[in-house]
């Protein structure tokens, strides 16, 4: 059965800093301003977000601002992606214990993981938690395509329950849709 985190836009937000620390007074008024214009769903420490360069306390703080400000009106997505698995893990441990309702995981940069460490990487984060998980395929940044029988696996296997597909191949979209109807496609 296919599980929707959210129907509609999500907001990838940005992470407002002053005088080079994060300004979580900024961020709760732009997490309230996206509630009131009735966002679908909001994504922390996304890439958007400036999620490489934030420490984990920063993620934490903005994990449990948003958590709190959208006060169930919105699902919060955690951006818990990284090219390093056991990372991921701590910042979907985070993001769980901050009360967000799903995890947007990257696939890993720069590594370019094989189809099996692929798959590896995925499961290993989804076993340490019980948050929804959407895969974020973005070739063009990370090097790798996520190919489509480990989406399938991770799908049949519950691993992941949506997909961020950010490729320009509108086939491959298809494709999927097709081949994994289960999956809900971002």
């Amino acid at each position: 059965m296919k599980k929707i985190i959210f129907e509609g836009a999500a907001t990838a937000l940005i992470t407002p800093f002053r005088g080079g620390e994060v300004d979580l007074d900024a961020f709760r008024r732009l997490v309230d301003l996206q509630i009131s214009k009735k966002i679908s769903a909001l994504v922390v420490c996304g890439t958007t977000g400036e999620s490489s360069t934030l420490s984990d306390d920063e993620k934490s703080a903005l994990f449990k601002t948003a958590v709190s400000v959208a006060s169930g009106k919105a699902p919060v997505i955690a951006g818990t992606g990284s090219n390093n698995t056991e990372r991921a893990v701590t910042l979907t441990k985070l993001a769980s214990d901050a009360g967000c309702d799903a995890i947007l995981s990257v696939t890993p940069y720069y590594n370019k993981a094989t189809p099996e460490g692929l798959f590896r990487h995925y499961e290993k984060i989804a076993k340490s938690t019980n948050l929804a998980q959407i895969a974020y395929n973005v070739p063009s940044r990370t090097g790798v395509n996520i190919p489509l029988p480990v989406l399938k696996k991770l799908t049949e296997c519950g691993h992941i329950t949506a997909l961020k597909e950010a490729s320009d191949d509108i086939n491959r979209v298809a494709k999927i849709a097709a081949d994994i109807p289960e999956l809900t496609i971002y």
